[in-house]
């Protein structure tokens, strides 16, 4: 019976010995909360009225982001209130002295948030200055080039867009700590099957422009050219996977006698029609 009754004076005196600790805490969190929403509301408002979110709507990453249902100024407002937050219950939690893994897992959270808000920071305002360099790379070039061959200017932007948007994002998930050998190549295969719908755009025109008769196998030109950037795309993604590179291996081969036998009865159109055109 003693002893019952000092393990239960023993636990009172500890609660007793807590509750200022506890109380603090507490304190810190709502203080820490009522901090984040402030700063939350003011971030919000702050790319409302810079007119930043207007300009990221513009750009592929926001229109990717309205498409999702997300907005801009909330999702940063949000982050910030989440931050600062995430700092209370950090604090509160030294406060307190909660250790073992529970307190461990709570620190690397909020030792990984700023990175989190770093990565979106930099994919946000980045697309947005992305967007900016390349229309007036593009203005500038435009000049440059006859009215009837603008569609380079257009495909020189487009590939700057690109690279740079690559560019980015690779420096967003560095920030974020998720790059790694899956990331770079899938990067890689997308930024290699964009430039190459590109470039296939701009070089088909152009030649189409300048050559009238190339219009009838223009169509055909382009399968070819957006199949054989895919597959080089594809090969760059799945670089990392022995057994898959085989497979796109023996598909870019298939691909390849495929088009040879399809080229068969347009070259001989063309023949043709040349001779009998003399």
């Amino acid at each position: 019976m003693l002893q019952i009754v000092d393990m239960l004076t023993n636990m009172v005196g500890d609660i007793i010995a807590a509750i200022p600790a506890i109380l603090g805490a507490i304190i810190v969190i709502l203080v820490a909360y009522g901090i984040g929403t402030i700063a939350g509301k003011a971030g919000n408002k702050a790319v409302e009225k810079l007119g930043i979110e207007k300009s990221f709507d513009k750009t592929v990453t926001g229109r990717a982001f309205k498409n999702s249902g997300l907005d801009l100024s909330n999702l940063v407002g949000g982050m910030l209130k989440a931050f600062i937050t995430i700092i209370g219950i950090t604090l509160a939690i030294q406060i307190v002295g909660i250790g073992g893994t529970t307190g461990a897992y709570l620190s690397g959270i909020a030792d990984y948030l700023p990175r989190l808000l770093a990565g979106i920071l930099i994919i946000i305002f980045g697309t947005v200055l992305v967007d900016f360099l390349a229309g007036l790379i593009g203005q500038t070039l435009k000049p440059m080039f006859p009215a009837e061959k603008s569609e380079i200017a257009d495909m020189l932007k487009n590939l700057l867009m690109i690279g740079l948007v690559a560019f980015v994002l690779l420096l967003a998930l560095d920030t974020m700590l998720l790059s790694g050998s899956t990331v770079y190549p899938l990067i890689l295969g997308f930024v290699i099957i964009g430039a190459g719908v590109s470039l296939t755009d701009g070089l088909i025109k152009s030649i189409t422009d300048d050559y009238v008769e190339f219009k009838e196998v223009a169509g055909y030109a382009k399968f070819v050219l957006y199949s054989i950037f895919l597959i080089i795309g594809a090969g760059a993604i799945f670089a990392t996977y022995p057994g898959v590179t085989n497979v796109i291996a023996n598909i870019s081969w298939a691909f390849a006698i495929a088009m040879a036998i399809m080229l068969i009865p347009i070259a001989f159109t063309l023949a043709k029609k040349m001779t009998k055109e003399i």
